[in-house]
Order: C-alpha cells, then sequence, then structure tokens
C-alpha cells in the first residue's frame, strides 16, 4: 500500500498514516466481540462498528482471529469504557489514544499552557512508576505503566533481588484497563531487610526501586506530610525532591489533589509518578485522593449516592463508579487491606486502614467518602451551598441531627485501633482535610468567608465525635488540602482540650489561595510566647469550633510562585523523647540552612501526652509492670462506660488521669486491654498516690495485681 491518495466509491481517501514506531507497514484487521458488537481495528486502531453476521461473512478470518489476539483482555478495551454518556473521560489513555494530539506533541488549541504529558513514549519506557507499603509479612505494591498498544502483552512481573541471590520474576499480574495499572500481592514477606525491586513489562522495560525494611530500631521515624500538587504547572518537581531526599522520611503521606485533570486520572496520575518517582521508588507510600483526584472542585460523598447539581454540593459523586474506582485503585491499591472493606453505594470501594511504619501505627482515614452535603439539608447563606457569609449565621443551626462525617463505619474502626497497641509506640491519624475552618480569607484577599462547609469542621458534632475518638489514642492528624499550612491544637469542649492537627501547605499552589487573617488583627487569648507571627492564639472558626493557633504561613504574593507559600510539610516521631515535631518547608527553601529556612514559626515540638489536654481531676492507682516492659493501660468511667484512653506505657509505669470525679476501672495487657486490673478506683490528688505492681503473666492465669503504698 502506497502513503498517497487513494480513489474510492467513497471519493479521494488522504493517505493512510503510518504506525509511528514502524518504518515500514501493513494493514491488519483484527475483530474483537464486544456485546453484540464487535470493533475492527485498522492500522493502528481505528474503530467501525458492524454486527457479529456480517463480520463473519465479510472475512475468512472469523472467529480464528480472535486466537490471534496480543492480550486476551483486549477485546475488553472499549474505546468509550464510561459509556456514551461521558465521551471524553480518559480520552488520553482509552481507545486510539495514540492518535489524541496531546500525545503527538501537537500543541493544544489557543496556545493553552499546562499540557498533559505525551503518553506515547519509546516502548522501553512504558513502565513509569511504583509505590508500596508493607505490613503484617504482606507486601502490596502498584506500578503505573503508560498506555499500551493493541499488540503489547497486557501483562507485567515484579522481580526481586534477595540478599546474595540473583534477579527473581516473583510474580506476573494483568495490567488494567482503563487505567493501565498493575499490582502485586507477596505474601510471608520478610520485613527485616532491605529488597531491590524491579517491575517489567514486555523485553525492555522495567522500572527499579528499593522496597525498605521496616525502620523499628530507628529511634526517630519521619513523615512526609505532601498534598495539592497543581496540574497548571507541569514538568519536574526537583526543588522538592531534592529537598525531600536529603531528610529522607520513612513514610512518604500524599494527602490528595495529586492531580487536577478531572477527566484525565490516569494522565495526571502518570505526570504525577514521573514528578515524584525518586522519591517514591524507594520507601513506603501512602497516597489517598480528594475531591480534584475524581474530578470534583469539591466531593461530599454521602455513601455513594449521585451527584446532580453543578458544583456537587448535594452530596455524592459526579462521575461513573467505574472511574471513581479505577482512581481509588491507582491510588490506595498498594495500601494494607482496608478494615471493613464492604463497598458502600453503588458499590463503590473503600480503603480505610492501619499501617505500621517503625512503631507508629497510622489509621488512615475517607474523610470525603461518607460525608453530608450540604444542599438541601441546610438553608443557603452564601454565594454557595458551602460558602457562608451571612452575618446573621447561627452555627448551631446548621449542626442537624443526622449528618455524618467520617461515618459509623469509620467511627468503629477509630474506637478500635484507639484501643489496639499492637506493634505500637505512638500513633496518627492521616487523611485529606482539617477538623476545622483554620481560614479567614479564601481565593483572594478581599473574600471574607463566615464558614466553608468543605472542611471537617462541618457538620460539628460528629467533627467533635473524631477528634475524641484521636484524642483517646493522643494521636497528631496530618492532612492537606487547604493550600494554607497551619498548626493547631483543636478544642473539643474547651481550648486546648483536643489533639494537635498539622495541615501541610500545598506543593504546588496555581489554584486557590487562603489565609489566617482576623478581622480585628489581633491575636486571641494565650498566643504563643515570641512567636515571629501576629495572630496566634486561641480562637473559634466560623463554625464554632474551639482552636489555638500555633503557626500559619500565608502567601505573600500569590503570583509568584516563589511568595505564595507552596512547601511541605514534615513530622517526626521520636519515640525515645515521646515527642512529636512538625517542621514547614517553602518549595524553594534549601533544607541544609536549617530551622531559619523553614516558614516562620517552625519548627514546633509537642509531647504526646499533650494531644489529651483535659483538665486533671486526680489520679487513680500508678501502674508499675512487674517485668519493666511497656504495657497497654485502658481506663473507664464506670457510670457511663465510656474509654477515658489507652495508652502505652512508658519504662514500665504508667500514671492514670482521670477528668471528673467518680469510679473507675482499670484494665491491662500486652498489646489489647483484655484484662480488668481493677474497679471502683477513685481519683486523688496530693504526692500520696497509691502503686500496683502488674504481673501480666499472673493476671493472665487469673491471679491479680499487687497494691502497695
Amino acid at each position: 500500500l502506497h502513503q498517497s491518495s487513494r480513489k474510492t466509491s467513497q471519493g479521494t481517501m488522504p493517505p493512510f498514516r503510518s504506525h509511528p514506531l514502524v518504518g515500514s507497514w501493513k494493514v491488519t484487521f483484527t475483530l474483537l466481540p464486544l456485546g453484540n458488537l464487535v470493533y475492527a481495528f485498522r492500522n493502528p486502531l481505528s474503530v467501525m462498528k458492524i454486527n457479529r453476521r456480517r463480520a463473519l461473512k465479510s472475512t475468512a478470518a472469523g472467529v480464528g482471529a480472535l486466537s490471534m489476539l496480543p492480550s486476551d483482555g483486549l477485546a475488553a478495551e472499549a474505546a468509550r469504557p464510561f459509556g456514551e454518556d461521558f465521551p471524553n473521560l480518559e480520552s488520553l489513555s482509552t481507545g486510539p489514544w495514540w492518535t489524541r494530539p496531546a500525545n503527538q506533541t501537537t500543541p493544544l488549541k489557543n496556545g493553552r499552557r499546562a499540557a498533559p504529558p505525551n503518553l506515547y513514549v519509546p516502548r522501553d519506557q512504558v513502565v513509569v512508576f511504583a509505590l508500596y507499603t508493607h505490613q503484617a509479612k504482606v507486601l502490596k505494591l502498584t506500578a503505573q505503566l503508560y498506555p499500551l498498544l493493541p499488540e503489547e502483552a497486557r501483562e507485567a512481573r515484579l522481580e526481586l533481588k534477595l540478599p546474595g541471590k540473583s534477579w527473581e520474576e516473583v510474580a506476573r499480574s494483568k495490567v488494567h484497563y482503563p487505567g493501565w495499572d498493575v499490582h502485586f500481592r507477596v505474601e510471608g514477606w520478610d520485613d527485616s531487610q532491605d529488597v531491590p525491586y524491579r517491575v517489567r513489562h514486555g523485553e525492555k522495560a522495567q522500572f527499579e526501586g528499593l522496597i525498605r525494611k521496616d525502620p523499628k530500631n530507628k529511634e526517630e521515624i519521619v513523615v512526609a506530610n505532601l498534598s495539592c500538587n497543581s496540574s497548571r504547572t507541569t514538568g519536574p518537581r526537583h526543588e522538592i525532591v531534592d529537598n525531600l531526599r536529603k531528610l529522607d522520611p520513612d513514610l512518604l503521606f500524599f494527602g490528595g489533589d495529586q492531580t487536577y485533570r478531572h477527566t484525565e486520572h490516569t494522565a495526571g496520575w502518570i505526570e504525577f509518578g514521573l514528578q515524584y518517582r525518586d522519591i517514591i521508588r524507594d520507601r513506603p507510600t501512602v497516597s489517598v485522593p480528594d475531591d480534584h483526584d475524581v474530578g470534583h472542585p469539591n466531593v461530599w460523598g454521602e455513601n455513594g449516592k449521585r451527584s446532580t447539581i453543578p458544583g456537587d454540593a448535594d452530596g455524592g459523586y459526579r462521575y461513573p463508579v467505574a472511574y471513581v474506582n479505577q482512581v481509588q485503585r491507582q491510588q490506595t491499591w498498594n495500601l494494607p487491606d482496608p478494615v471493613d472493606p464492604e463497598p458502600i453505594g453503588r458499590n463503590i470501594g473503600v480503603y480505610f486502614t492501619r499501617l505500621h511504619i517503625g512503631g507508629i501505627d497510622f489509621a488512615i482515614l475517607e474523610d470525603r467518602k461518607f460525608k453530608t452535603g450540604p444542599a438541601g439539608k441546610i438553608p443557603k447563606m452564601g454565594p454557595r451551598p458551602d460558602h457562608i457569609n451571612d452575618p446573621a449565621y447561627d452555627p448551631k443551626t446548621i449542626d442537624l441531627p443526622g449528618l455524618e462525617l467520617l461515618g459509623p463505619r469509620q467511627e468503629r474502626f477509630l474506637e478500635n485501633w484507639s484501643s489496639d497497641w499492637s506493634g505500637a509506640q505512638m500513633k496518627a491519624v492521616l487523611s485529606q482535610t482539617a477538623f476545622c475552618g483554620a481560614v479567614h480569607l479564601h481565593g483572594n484577599p478581599n473574600n471574607r468567608l463566615l464558614a466553608d462547609l468543605d472542611c471537617n469542621g462541618w457538620p460539628q458534632t460528629p467533627s467533635r465525635r473524631a477528634l475524641s475518638l484521636i484524642r483517646k489514642a493522643q494521636a497528631v492528624h496530618l492532612c492537606g488540602d487547604q493550600h494554607l499550612a497551619v498548626v493547631v491544637q483543636h478544642g473539643i469542649q474547651e481550648h486546648g482540650d483536643g489533639p494537635y492537627g498539622f495541615t501541610g501547605p500545598a506543593l504546588v499552589n496555581t489554584i486557590y489561595g487562603r489565609w489566617w487573617h482576623p478581622e480585628d488583627e489581633k491575636a486571641g487569648p494565650n498566643p504563643v510566647p515570641e512567636s515571629p507571627l501576629p495572630w496566634t492564639g486561641d480562637f473559634k472558626d466560623g463554625l464554632g469550633n474551639k482552636l489555638s493557633m500555633l503557626a500559619y504561613a500565608n502567601p505573600e504574593d500569590i503570583s509568584d510562585e516563589r511568595k505564595r507559600s507552596d512547601g511541605f510539610g514534615i513530622a517526626r516521631f521520636n519515640k525515645t523523647t515521646d515527642q512529636i515535631t512538625f517542621e514547614c518547608w517553602p518549595r524553594f527553601s534549601k533544607v541544609e540552612d536549617g530551622d531559619q529556612a523553614q516558614f516562620p514559626g517552625w519548627p514546633i515540638t509537642i509531647d504526646r501526652k499533650a494531644n489529651d489536654g483535659r483538665k486533671t481531676a486526680g489520679y487513680l492507682p500508678e501502674i508499675r509492670f512487674k517485668d519493666g516492659a511497656d504495657h497497654v493501660v485502658q481506663v473507664v468511667e464506670e457510670r457511663t462506660g465510656e474509654v477515658l484512653y489507652t495508652q502505652r506505657s512508658r519504662h514500665g509505669r504508667f500514671r492514670p488521669r482521670v477528668f471528673t470525679q467518680g469510679t473507675f476501672e482499670i484494665r491491662v495487657g500486652k498489646d489489647l486491654p483484655q484484662w480488668t486490673l481493677c474497679t471502683g478506683q477513685q481519683p486523688q490528688l496530693g504526692s500520696h498516690i497509691p502503686t500496683m505492681e502488674v504481673d501480666l503473666e499472673l493476671l493472665g492465669s487469673g491471679g491479680m495485681g499487687s497494691a502497695s503504698a
């Protein structure tokens, strides 16, 4: 065949377009059954619809052609996998994806900037990146591939290089379509050694990294708090990755909005991977999708219903279930298995779970999925259903019965998690956004809002329930989303009685600026001593939630990428001192310059015990474990049956404190509070608090601890 114009019964046709990777070529036809239709693929994949009878009559190959398909999964690769109602969803990576202008380095119309990455790469580069976690002797690893051509195998391999051995293939898995992601699960994982890995496709394509051993013997566990990676600024993120590599975190936490390419998640996820793969490749990574990842400006999942209004404030998801599940699969499959895997409405999957890294127990939440949408449930008191600026507004009027935040399933999970200290010395919670509205100005310095219902400060009652559950574990909360870095201590009943929260800055923020700026421009009561920031101290947000502001990183100039407060957070968990340190680094800083290079107000160090700031009414008998080891102590208020907290002892001792008068039960155990030590205990003050020596072995066999003055 010639690459020239051809005369046909339909007139003169343009030349066939040569396959970009083939010098000399021929036209091939492959028939693929899909329901009552058959797709005929011409060089390389031009689709026409014909019925099955006509197809079988018009080709001698017939069904025999099906046995020659390069992959038995190709038949399912519909050109519009999300249906005719969503023809442009994932258009860059589905159907004849290589013909899309963006994948042929063709400039976008109107000179638009921020073009997505070209997905048509040399075929020895089709494995983009991989991310993993391991826990309880199970390794879970996800690899993301570029889109594959019709003739390429829909399978990838995982190889490991165990100590003293050569590379060995340990797993093969099918590549998903749409999405082009592939997943590997390896049972019986030994977390005591570093193991190089590589994901391979075909003969030449591969991506290499290192599966780190669990850093259980490290004194300090370092977590990177990362979120909000604008797609309007394309290209590498060297300035961030280089700093992160110097800080060498043990865990990467990407808290959402990894991409803002709403209808092209695969292209956006590949772009994200290209930007951060050199830090992701060799350490555990938690990535949780937020609103922009699933194509929303904001999302209130409302247990999986479908959203039907612009802005999605009625609750639910805008795009098909298959798309939502694909995004979740690409970003979260590598996490430990969900603790409660039952799907929500319309069969949307869940991923909330826990992860242990070096003795730190992380609860990973989905704070969007179960949350009620405001539209139709509360009166509209601003320009949008979720923005309130009516000066007559009363926060109590929107804290209504039946509204949900985390939902009963995640609240049960947190209750159980706070009591289970298996393999844990400290605890932390990871989720998308903050449990308060620590923002005054939204979008621009002249747009002051009283309340933003997108944050976790609303609905107020379930928000405070969540904070109470987090407080039981004396855990800190790490999140992103707000495009404004802050450290607050939450107040549940009173200022300072709740856990600390660190909202990290946006990695790259070209979308939406926010500022902490009290209208009276005054510090609150109890400001941070000698802080370089003028507006610290005790405040209430626009929802009536109490918070104590410790630090904030307002943008200086949102038009200048070096002055709009882009950056990243670091949380250090010191198991020896029992302290947590929060760091906040500007995007273009140099970490080797030391703390002076951080945003003003950071670093901030807190004691773990400060995450429960309730005022002490008295103490119960001090617990001393006979074996000198650190075991678990739980305190229960007998009148209400409420678990006040569950904590691990320090240096074999624990002095239980309580916050009201009454009688209390003390439970103990190695990792779980499985035995009742004593009941009817009343709080005391002063220097003569009795002690109890506890022998867990004796207690487990039916004996009791002995009390001594």
